[in-house]
């Protein structure tokens, strides 16, 4: 199960930069001028989770398989995107593509860099991109509308639906409010996610500060903590430059150079972290003497599709899931110490998975 996060933003503001460290590959080009990212770049990272090599040690796992998260750097947007003015038509194309958006915001001075408007004002970049992504949407739900009424006057259900939420979208929309803010029923979810609005992607505000600025933030990236509050999104304070520093150096070098930035962990870290409570995902894992992997699983998973996780005959033919903690794990030396202290339990098709799970799934085929 795959979890795309597309890196966007104004041209200039450290996309590609971020990009890089993040993959830890040259593949995107950063340079000072706007449209230098012509193709979204497409990179893995490995989710960072302690966890897995406490498990990976007490399992005695020959191989560690972290869990992974994809990110797609995608080209500047500028003022117009929505009329196509720029390489606007593409970039949107590639942002409906992903499940969240990580929003790049410059939150530093420095005059060798130029801005696009001639200005630091990373609250006024935030808003011209919504509005771009806004003006969008309200032009392919009114496209959509149209479509649809045959259909609707036919008598389709499924049409009926579509023509509900794309009116709602359309209501919040015109009132200057991204589609992400309308309030949507459980069972229109699924139909609400195939609209595929460029407003309803989850958002995460990224700053991007000055090297000497990465462990306390600066005024810029506080002002844009305060709207990502109002809106409801998050935020989070990264230096790429740091970032891309960090990317080059061995696992020791990065964490003295971060005691000596005063920073507990690296950017890359908490922009996964927030990444994943931006898409409401968890962890649960697997550990034996082959392997100790880490999966990834929208929370309120039950367990047999966090089995199809693994392999889609595991959910077909799910009989039970053994089941410990992390912590019993780790306190009970394993998962016989912990079948033994009576701290495994075994679960059926209707256990909503948590975060940490250690399982062995048992089936059928």
């Amino acid at each position: 199960m795959g979890f795309r996060t597309g890196i966007v933003g104004l041209p200039n503001v450290g996309k590609s930069t971020l990009f890089n460290a993040l993959t830890r590959t040259a593949a995107a080009q950063a340079a000072n001028f706007p449209f230098c990212t012509i193709e979204p770049n497409v990179g893995e990272v490995a989710v960072p989770d302690p966890r897995l090599a406490k498990l990976a040690e007490i399992a005695g796992s020959k191989q560690v398989i972290p869990t992974r998260m994809t990110f797609v750097d995608i080209a500047g947007l500028v003022k117009g995107a929505s009329r196509g003015e720029g390489l606007g038509n593409q970039f949107l194309a590639n942002i409906r593509e992903v499940d969240a958006v990580a929003h790049v915001l410059r939150c530093f001075e420095d005059d060798d860099v130029t801005h696009v408007d001639g200005r630091v004002d990373p609250v006024a970049d935030a808003q011209t991109i919504e509005t771009e992504l806004m003006l969008a949407d309200i032009e392919s739900v009114e496209k959509r509308l149209q479509g649809l009424s045959r259909k609707v006057r036919g008598g389709d259900k499924d049409a009926v639906q579509q023509e509900r939420l794309l009116k709602a979208a359309l209501a919040a929309l015109e009132e200057g409010r991204p589609a992400r803010t309308v309030d949507v029923a459980e069972d229109d979810l699924k139909a609400w996610r195939s609209l595929q609005l460029l407003t309803s992607k989850p958002v995460l505000y990224v700053c991007n500060v000055a090297e000497d600025e990465a462990a306390t933030g600066n005024a810029l990236s506080r002002a844009v903590a305060e709207m990502a509050e109002a809106e409801g999104a998050a935020s989070v304070v990264i230096s790429a430059k740091i970032e891309e520093e960090i990317a080059q150096l061995d696992a020791e070098e990065a964490e003295a150079f971060l005691e000596e930035l005063g920073l507990e962990e690296a950017g890359l870290d908490r922009l996964i972290k927030a990444g994943y409570g931006l898409l409401g995902l968890e962890t649960y894992f697997t550990a034996g003497p082959k392997e100790a992997r880490a999966w990834t699983v929208p929370k309120g998973t039950l367990a047999p599709q966090a089995a199809g996780v693994i392999h889609g005959d595991f959910e077909r033919g799910f009989i039970r899931a053994e089941t410990v903690s992390y912590d019993d794990y780790v306190a009970c030396g394993g998962e016989q110490g912990a079948k033994e202290a009576g701290r495994m339990r075994v679960e059926g098709k209707a256990y909503v998975v948590q975060d940490g799970d250690v399982l062995h799934f048992l089936h059928s085929g």
